[in-house]
């Protein structure tokens, strides 16, 4: 890693229903609150620890190949936010208990992990994936692994 690479990636979103937004993410999805801060004119932010972070980079041709295998075509915005959780089928039913909007079940997908994807809270669509098997067995298969090891890029599960 570069010297001045990035060391955090904080998605910031605006949720006109605070309160219902917080109680999703944190005590429904179950992100640990790490920092709180209030300002004047009610001004309020709540920073939630969602554990690693990485940035998933897709063409036009692989969200729509997400798409297919997630939801059957039904189209995706440009920005989605997905997490990786031990159980796709038990949050899939917490979060849909929680207020989210269950748009496809989960579902095995053919880069090995289970899928399921949700309107949530704060206008954001969710994709919950639980891995079925490690990066390393996956990266022996066809189509898969880092794009400098196959000079293109490589195939994403999110």
């Amino acid at each position: 890693m570069a010297a001045d690479a990035p060391v955090q990636l904080r998605l910031v979103v605006e949720a006109e229903d605070f309160e219902a937004a917080l109680a999703f993410y944190r005590d429904a999805l179950g992100l640990p609150e790490q920092e709180a801060y209030e300002g004047e004119g009610d001004a309020r932010v709540v920073i939630l620890d969602a554990g690693r972070a990485t940035l998933e980079l897709a063409n036009p041709a692989q969200r729509r190949l997400i798409d297919r295998v997630e939801t059957d075509g039904l189209e995706s915005p440009r920005i989605r936010v997905a997490f990786e959780v031990a159980d796709a089928d038990g949050t899939t039913r917490r979060l849909e208990a929680a207020g989210a909007t269950v748009v496809a079940e989960p579902r095995e997908t053919p880069w090995r992990s289970r899928n399921a994807r949700l309107e949530a809270p704060a206008g954001l669509t969710l994709t919950l994936f639980q891995e079925l098997e490690t990066a390393d067995a996956r990266s022996g298969q066809e189509g898969f692994g880092t794009s400098g090891a196959r000079g293109e890029g490589s195939a994403a599960h999110g």
